[in-house]
C-alpha cells in the first residue's frame, strides 16, 4: 500500500500507483526506524545504487538500532548504495534539517505522517510506504516494488 498526500488514509495498492519520479527517499524515524526496517531496506539495497537525482536518507530510531546497523553491516550497505546514514535524530520527518523538501519535491517516506508541510514546503508531496518499497523506490527513482529490481 502507498499512502498518497496529504493524509495516511488516502491509500492505494502499489499496483495502482501513478508512475512519477521522486526526489527523496527517507527510511526511518523515531516511530519507524526499527532494526527489522533497517534489515529490510539493506536487503533491497545490497549491491545496488540509488538512482541518479534521488537522495536516500536513513535514520534509525534509537542508538541501540544504530549500533546494530553498524555491527551488522547495514550502515555500510546504505553508504555503498549512495545513501546517507545518520545517528538517531529529528530531521526530515519534521522538516527541520537534512532532507527538507522544497516546492514541488516528492518524498517517499517510512515515517508516520504525510500532511501538508510535514517535511518542509507546503508545495511538496510525501508518500508513505514500507521500508522494502522505499528501498526499491530509491533504486528505481520512482515508486516501485522490490520485485522489479
Amino acid at each position: 500500500m502507498v499512502a498518497y498526500p496529504h493524509l495516511p488514509q488516502n491509500t492505494r495498492p502499489l499496483s495502482e500507483v501513478d508512475e512519477f519520479g521522486v526526489d527523496q527517499v527517507y527510511i526511518g524515524s523515531c516511530t519507524n526506524g526499527w532494526i527489522t526496517d533497517m534489515r529490510a531496506a539493506a536487503q533491497i539495497l545490497e549491491g545496488r545504487k540509488v538512482a541518479k537525482g534521488v537522495r536516500l536518507i536513513v535514520i534509525p530510531s534509537t542508538t541501540e538500532v544504530y549500533r546494530q546497523c553498524l555491527t551488522e553491516g547495514i550502515a555500510e550497505t546504505i553508504l555503498d548504495a549512495g545513501g546517507i546514514f545518520s545517528t538517531p535524530t529529528c530531521g526530515p520527518c519534521i522538516g527541520a534539517h537534512m532532507g527538507v523538501l522544497g516546492d514541488g519535491m516528492r518524498s517517499v517516506s517510512t515515517s508516520n505522517r504525510n500532511f501538508v508541510g510535514r517535511q518542509g514546503s507546503t508545495q511538496a508531496e510525501i508518500y508513505l510506504v514500507n521500508p522494502s518499497i522505499a528501498a526499491a523506490t530509491a533504486v528505481l527513482g520512482r515508486i516501485g516494488s522490490p520485485d522489479e529490481i
